[in-house]
């Protein structure tokens, strides 16, 4: 048996020597270091063997894309080479309308990780999860691409089908999602009203999230009877994969009188930045919360450092993803651009949070939906409801409450049973809420 297997050795690594032709050297070894002009003749070397004998004819333009490209992924996961395509796509995204799946990703082990799905998107219905990994898209593994090349796998014509696997943390096998790719239009910020508190959801950081926030957040004060009548406000950046510095620190401002918000440093000392905010405050001090998870990420951390470090927020939820550098876009020529990591950025208190993230002053859990044990039937039962003094027979009425009492006691009721269902579909939410509730509680018994 050992020589058998010695023998086939020997054949294979005969077949490779009888094919292989060694050719002449590049360039001459030397003992010292090369120098870059060296390398630039090496890499130039490299281009025309390439060129000129590879055994297929090769795209020139092509093959000087990748080599740009390769060389800038080498950084770090988030400085890339964008062709004119990608450069004019990411033009059109940060304007809040763009065609795709409406997930936000990055890499991780050579595979594609989700940061966060976007509301609303095909992706997000479908159910896809902050920290799912994507391993294939239509049955073709992501092993061995860059970020940008699985992204392009990842685009198709609106209307079209792409089936992506999943391997999910708690989930044993990979499982394979089907997805119909839709034009995604973003609306950057939604702003609701639960009971006394408003709430801020911020899906992403584009040129259209400052306004879209303070003009919702200006209706629903004055829906809610005045900002007198509001009790808190909750900014959700739950599953916010970022975007533009610019936003951040606009968001960050209307809720800060004064003080630093976010400092970027870069390589060189004088490129260091610092930003604080100016006078105004569209909340007027009101209490605040805000949520985070795992898929906060970038923009939506500057927010939370610069409002947690001021203590101007309660944040809660759970860590947030670690993202603490900048990139700058560098149009190029021929229309394309590239986007190189140019700094880290800094909370006011000076803290990176760069592959740390932030972590909430209370961790909270998002529960996952347990299935259904009882039918509705046994639900809505005489035995399984809960019982008190009014339910018995011949009890007697109470004779102290007028029929404004009663109306504001029925009120109340009304209310405590929404927030108990707000914690049946959302407990984090409701749990900021529930904050909220107290701080005003307290600030009335003063």
């Amino acid at each position: 048996m050992k020589k058998f297997v010695m023998a086939a050795v020997g054949g294979t690594l005969a077949g490779i020597l009888l094919t292989t032709q060694v050719a002449g050297p590049l360039v001459a070894q030397e003992a010292q270091k090369p120098t870059v002009y060296e390398q630039l003749d090496l890499f130039g070397d490299i281009f025309e063997r390439i060129r000129g004998q590879y055994v297929e004819e090769v795209d020139e333009g092509k093959l000087i894309e990748a080599a740009i490209n390769g060389m800038l992924t080498s950084l770090d996961p988030h400085s890339s080479y964008l062709p004119p395509d990608q450069f004019d796509d990411m033009r059109v995204q940060t304007r809040g309308e763009f065609g795709g799946l409406g997930i936000e990703v990055t890499q991780e082990e050579g595979f594609i990780k989700v940061v966060s799905p976007i509301d609303g998107t095909p992706a997000y219905d479908a159910g896809i999860q902050a920290g799912d990994f994507i391993t294939h898209v239509d049955g073709e593994s992501v092993l061995g691409l860059t970020l940008d090349e699985a992204v392009d796998k990842m685009r198709g014509p609106v209307g079209s089908e792409i089936i992506i696997t999943v391997a999910r943390q708690g989930t044993d096998e990979p499982f394979d999602v089907s997805i119909i790719r839709d034009t995604i239009k973003l609306t950057a910020a939604r702003v609701r009203t639960e009971g006394d508190t408003v709430v801020l959801r911020v899906t992403t950081f584009n040129d259209q999230t400052y306004d879209n926030m303070a003009d919702g957040l200006k209706k629903a004060v004055e829906e809610a009877g005045g900002i007198d009548k509001v009790n808190g406000f909750v900014l959700d950046l739950r599953n916010n994969p970022g975007g533009l510095l610019t936003q951040a620190i606009q968001v960050s401002d209307a809720f800060l009188d004064k003080g630093e918000i976010v400092s970027t440093r870069g390589r060189n000392p004088e490129d260091s930045e610092r930003f604080n905010a100016e006078p105004g405050d569209l909340t007027e001090g009101k209490p605040m919360v805000v949520l985070i998870n795992g898929g906060s990420a970038s923009a939506s951390e500057i927010v939370t450092g610069a409002l947690q470090d001021h203590r101007r927020a309660i944040v809660v939820g759970t860590k947030s993803f670690g993202k603490g550098s900048v990139q700058t876009v560098i149009p190029l020529r021929g229309e394309g651009a590239m986007r190189l990591t140019t700094a880290r950025y800094y909370t006011p208190s000076g803290r990176s949070i760069q592959a740390l993230g932030i972590s909430p002053d209370i961790v909270v859990e998002q529960p996952q939906p347990a299935p259904a044990e009882a039918t509705e039937e046994e639900e809505s039962s005489a035995a399984s409801r809960s019982r008190s003094e009014a339910d018995l027979r011949g009890a007697i009425t109470n004779d102290s409450m007028t029929e404004d009492e009663k109306r504001v006691l029925e009120e109340e009721q009304l209310k405590a049973e929404e927030a108990a269902k707000l914690r049946q579909e959302d407990y984090q939410l409701a749990y900021a809420i529930d904050i909220l509730k107290g701080l005003s509680a307290i600030a009335a018994a003063e």
